[in-house]
């Protein structure tokens, strides 16, 4: 869609993912209008899913989706794990709240249908965010040589966000560990029942979830790829064949989910990028009326499965604390510029203890399942035992209400 030179938004979202389109669709329930950029040119949803724990069910509430998508997936009873060095099985708790595993294509896409027409633009690259050098509005400057005014800016646009460099936060790749995505359907139905299973052997480790009776969505963690492969620039099939090399002492039901996947579905990251706890102690996440949320604010590991709800739960506070700091939905001329300041203030008051736990705690899983050194893993327990000693304490957070 073209744009004329110079052109005005009151908000814009940077980043058309789970986040971006959240805070569009939260923004949108308080009678704010916003517009999202997104630089593909349809909706895009690498990583294949997500597992949403009770506190991002409670955000889907508030967003008006989440009736919608427990139709589309089963609950996570049980947990199962599966140590295949000694032959020991555990339970894994998964918790009494709610859990389940959602398809990213089908969050994203009822996030966008609930959204009014016109109010995400595809093909929007975002090269750069200035702010005014008289007015401190910013501008956006866009890959095809236009410019736009916003009176407020949301940078969601993930690990290498364009908002968040201009704020001089850039996530780490601080763990030699690389993860495969993907999904395998069943005909005739899977045999996992309702469990999360976790499989181990050496430094490979398989998790696996059900999405419904007949798909599941699987990922596969370990240093074993980045040693021989640079995959990430292979095709899907290179990365099934490699993948399905690497569980090849695993059971044949491992080995058989990996070798019948969706090609299509697989998604490889070759380091896992992460923002440090440190860092969001640190970082003010706010410049002007421009700020951050969602993986642009806090990406964090896999281990505690909350980046995609913490995401949810940004859109869920972001749009409260502005409707209820500037009381005037369509943020018109009366609006002035503190008062929107003062409104992402609340919001990063609220939202940085938050994510600074889940990141720390993210970061002493992630830290004991990449070093070898024992001492290091003991250090990670005592301070997961002392800090987090309710292991699903963070899954009974609550966002509030819109």
């Amino acid at each position: 869609m073209e744009m004329a030179e110079d052109a005005s938004e009151n908000i814009v979202i940077v980043g058309g993912g789970i986040c971006g389109l959240a805070t569009a669709l939260a923004l949108h329930r308080k009678g704010i209008k916003s517009l999202v950029l997104e630089r593909s040119e349809s909706l895009r949803a690498s990583g294949a899913a997500i597992i949403v724990h009770s506190n991002g069910w409670r955000a889907l509430d508030q967003l008006g989706v989440a009736s919608y998508l427990r139709q589309l997936t089963v609950p996570i009873l049980s947990g199962q794990f599966h140590s295949l060095d000694d032959d020991k099985l555990q339970k894994l708790p998964v918790g009494k709240d709610e859990l389940r595993c959602v398809k990213r294509i089908d969050l994203m896409t009822i996030l966008a249908d609930n959204l009014p027409q016109n109010s995400v633009r595809f093909g929007c690259n975002v090269l750069s965010v200035e702010l005014d050098s008289t007015t401190s509005t910013p501008v956006l400057q866009l890959e095809d040589g236009t410019s736009l005014n916003a009176k407020v800016v949301i940078g969601c646009d993930g690990v290498n966000s364009t908002i968040s460099h201009m704020m001089g936060v850039m996530p780490r790749n601080i763990f030699n560990i690389c993860v495969v995505r993907g999904f395998t359907s069943y005909s005739s139905g899977h045999d996992f029942d309702s469990s999360f299973k976790m499989t181990k052997k050496n430094n490979v480790q398989v998790g696996l979830m059900p999405i419904t009776t007949n798909l599941v969505y699987w990922f596969i963690t370990g240093k074993y790829i980045s040693q021989k492969f640079k995959i990430s620039q292979q095709s899907h099939k290179v990365i099934r064949d490699i993948t399905a090399g690497s569980v090849k002492d695993f059971p044949s039901s491992i080995k058989e989910m990996v070798e019948n996947c969706s090609l299509e579905s697989l998604h490889f990251s070759e380091y896992l990028r992460y923002q440090a706890p440190w860092d969001i102690v640190r970082r003010r996440f706010r410049d002007g009326t421009v700020t951050v949320a969602g993986d642009a604010m806090h990406a964090m590991t896999p281990f505690i499965a909350q980046g995609g709800s913490a995401s949810l739960e940004d859109g869920v506070v972001l749009a409260r604390c502005l409707a209820q700091k500037t009381s005037a939905g369509n943020l018109s001329g009366r609006v002035s510029k503190k008062m929107v300041e003062e409104a992402l203030d609340e919001y990063l008051k609220e939202r940085k203890p938050r994510v600074l736990r889940l990141s720390l705690q993210s970061y002493l899983f992630g830290k004991m399942h990449d070093t070898s050194s024992k001492f290091i893993k003991f250090i990670c327990i005592v301070f997961l035992t002392l800090i987090f000693y309710d292991s699903h304490g963070h899954t009974r957070y609550d966002c509030g209400s819109l």
